[in-house]
């Protein structure tokens, strides 16, 4: 009895994760040729990133706030459906701006799918699996690094990044497909008022745990956004070798979203704190390293493993103290999580077209994350009252 079974309904949430995490994260294998394309700066090609998590940080709880009173069979399809378009007008984009703004539309799906979908899988499991069926479904985010980046930026240097798009959305209209005929047309009656759901955000716990998000993932992007450069302008790669170094991290991905999801479950604040500081530190590794091939691709599969275990521990704090608006805090932080993103991958644009070059952007990117450890040891003590 002990060994529950993750419902098949979740694997079908994992399957959707990963098309929209490989359309978020593509961009990170195909940079520079969309770069070289469009005739733009490597950091300018980095705002890409910035455009398509702000979208989710802004477009995400209005969304669902909006979404919330409807069937979420049909709400989740109507999500896929304009991802597909999004990624379809991505690969069609001619300029520059045209790519921005697709990048936009695509972005929007992400908030509420993630948090409407964090939500729906944890009602599927007991309370003990809570974390694991957060961290099953967000491991549809660490195959897309594993399998999506990768193959997305072989397929750019093989077809040209226009295809990379086209794919995502084939993939997109695969998950679309299983969420037809494998999720039930039914939790949407329970959906709450848009004023029980803001309440939720009169606890000063939640708030602090989408700060704790915010500022401790905001390393992250910082460097994974621009690990294609980094590899190739400072670590001396070649761009055919960008792909299997996505491969590596993206093994990494995978290993701390397990370690992650069943550590949250184990302790909470131990979790939540030992993985901030491991992902701090693992920066630092791979910026001492960075002139050295085989020690950073070593360093960057650290940092993979040490920063996406952070992910079951971040989401679950802030569904523990989401009260009755649960959905729109998962999707608040989703939001948080894209915040990070958004300046992680505005300040690596900064700094790899200042003077500093690419190199310096791993030692940029522990700033802000040094001051989420603050928030998480206010956090915990808060708790332990």
């Amino acid at each position: 009895m002990n060994k529950e079974k993750m419902p098949f309904q979740v694997w079908i949430l994992t399957l959707a994760a990963f098309a929209i995490g490989t359309a978020e994260f593509v961009i990170a294998g195909i940079l520079p040729q969309i770069a070289t394309s469009l005739s733009i700066t490597e950091g300018q090609a980095g705002y890409l990133i910035s455009a398509y998590a702000l979208a989710i940080v802004i477009g995400g709880p209005i969304l669902t706030i909006y979404l919330a009173r409807f069937n979420k069979k049909y709400v989740l399809l109507g999500l896929m459906a304009l991802f597909i378009i999004g990624n379809i007008l991505s690969a069609l984009a001619p300029t520059y701006h045209y790519l921005l703004l697709s990048r936009v539309i695509a972005g929007l799906v992400q908030g509420p799918f993630y948090g409407i979908g964090a939500v729906v899988a944890t009602n599927l499991v007991s309370q003990k699996m809570a974390g694991r069926a957060v961290g099953q479904m967000f491991a549809g985010l660490t195959l897309a690094n594993v399998l999506g980046v990768p193959a997305g930026t072989w397929i750019s240097l093989q077809f040209g990044w226009h295809n990379t798009f086209f794919t995502v959305a084939a993939f997109g209209a695969l998950a679309m497909f299983f969420i037809i005929l494998s999720i039930k047309s039914t939790g949407h009656s329970e959906a709450k008022n848009v004023k029980e759901q803001l309440r939720a955000f009169k606890n000063p716990m939640l708030l602090m745990s989408l700060a704790i998000t915010a500022l401790s993932w905001s390393g992250f992007m910082a460097l994974y956004g621009y690990l294609a450069p980094i590899a190739t302008h400072i670590s001396g790669y070649s761009e055919h070798a960008v792909t299997w170094i996505l491969v590596i991290v993206g093994i990494g991905l995978i290993i701390g979203n397990i370690l992650g999801g069943r550590s949250a479950d184990k302790d909470l604040k131990k979790a939540s704190m030992f993985w901030a500081v491991a992902m701090i530190i693992s920066l630092i590794i791979v910026g001492l390293v960075i002139e050295n091939q085989i020690l950073f691709v070593i360093a960057a599969f650290i940092f993979g493993v040490a920063s996406f275990a952070n992910v079951p521990a971040m989401q679950l704090r802030v569904m523990n103290h989401g009260g009755e608006g649960q959905e729109l805090a998962a999707t608040a932080n989703i939001s948080a999580f894209n915040l990070a993103n958004a300046f992680g991958g505005f300040l690596g644009g900064i700094v790899i077209d200042s003077q500093l070059g690419a190199g310096m952007i791993p030692y940029f990117a522990i700033i802000i994350p040094i001051i989420g450890l603050v928030f998480i040891a206010k956090a915990n003590n808060a708790e332990k009252k």
